[in-house]
């Protein structure tokens, strides 16, 4: 896991990493890159800060954005250990799943933060108690409970949506709808497919019947019921997860689907519950290169200044736009070609993009 400073515009001058799998990506993310360094440069000076993945990422992201040199090789040997230390999965040399590094990582920061902020907010209420009697709390009740409203950290605001599963009783045709969050999207992938037909089957209709009707609250009974999952607010950075492993009862294995998915540079998220198509941009890709789940390695595509590069541990090279489609996937089933899209990251067109 080394960093590499290129230097391949003259009027830029930017210190890019490989991290061989989602956190490179991370860094070419700008809302989420800018709010850490901006959270660095708030905590940097505090003495009495704890260590913990965020400000080792923070500090990394910080070494690499200041770094002058051209050229230059960043080890990033506080995170990793810090890491390790967090979660006992990433702790032996066995491949590990750039998926679920980046759900971990993502989560750990969203923890760190809201315990921050509960400390700061219980520090200022202990400072002014007189204040907090005189006012009252501001979320009570009518019943005397307090509503605690849910915090919503910058990581939040860059990456989490909202998902609506309705369900639609098919005797009374009440529709019951919940919500939940999401990070990201993990779509089943079809052989010679595409992501926006992936996104169209993550958002087809299912009939619940025979074993798995539904409990109808109108009705009070079990009934026959359509389900279907809309994507009710659409993310500012939209992570999209093709499950390339899947688990087969024949072999007792997991093997690696290899399936031609295209994902093109510009995305039109339609299956919306506004109905109202949102527009993304391609900006990174990670890779899996290997043809198997339990051994490969991960190189990464990112996009910055207009330009593509293609990452391979200390090894960066400018690569041209077209060359993105060599790692939408393999056409047959056996093919030489093993270096297939894993996780992709797209930007919201509402949100700028200066990276």
């Amino acid at each position: 896991m080394d960093f590499v400073e290129l230097d391949p515009f003259e009027s830029e001058k930017d210190l890019f990493f490989v991290f061989g799998d989602a956190a490179g990506a991370l860094y070419f993310c700008v809302p989420f890159r800018e709010q850490l360094l901006e959270y660095y440069s708030n905590n940097k000076n505090i003495g009495d800060v704890e260590e913990n993945l965020l400000t080792c990422l923070a500090d990394l992201f910080s070494q690499i954005s200041s770094q002058k040199k051209k050229t230059g090789v960043i080890a990033p040997k506080r995170f990793v250990q810090r890491l390790k230390k967090q979660n006992e999965l990433f702790r032996s040399y066995m491949h590990q799943d750039a998926h679920e590094f980046l759900n971990f990582l993502l989560n750990e920061l969203v923890d760190i933060l809201e315990k921050e902020a509960q400390a700061a907010k219980s520090d200022q209420e202990s400072s002014s108690p007189s204040e907090n009697v005189a006012n009252g709390p501001k979320s009570a009740q009518a019943n005397g409970s307090t509503q605690k409203e849910p915090l919503v950290t910058w990581v939040h605001k860059n990456f989490q949506g909202i998902l609506t599963n309705e369900t639609k009783c098919l005797r009374c045709e009440t529709v019951t709808a919940r919500d939940e969050t999401f990070f990201d999207l993990s779509l089943d992938i079809e052989q010679n497919s595409s992501i926006t037909s992936c996104l169209k089957n993550f958002s087809s209709t299912e009939t619940l019947n025979a074993e798995d009707k539904f409990f109808c609250d109108k009705c009070c009974s079990l009934q026959e019921a359509q389900k279907r999952m809309k994507i009710k607010k659409p993310p500012h950075i939209l992570v999209i997860h093709l499950k390339r492993f899947k688990y087969i009862e024949q072999l007792g294995r997991y093997k690696k689907l290899s399936y031609r998915v295209v994902f093109p540079l510009e995305l039109k998220l339609s299956n919306t519950v506004e109905d109202a198509d949102s527009e993304y941009s391609l900006f990174a890709v990670v890779v899996h290169v290997g043809s198997g789940p339990n051994h490969g390695h991960y190189v990464s595509l990112v996009k910055s200044h207009n330009h593509w590069l293609f990452f391979d541990d200390e090894n960066v090279e400018m690569i041209d736009e077209s060359a993105v489609q060599t790692f939408f996937g393999s056409a047959q089933e056996y093919s030489s070609n093993t270096d297939h899209g894993y996780i992709l990251f797209y930007e919201s067109l509402g949100t700028s993009n200066k990276s």
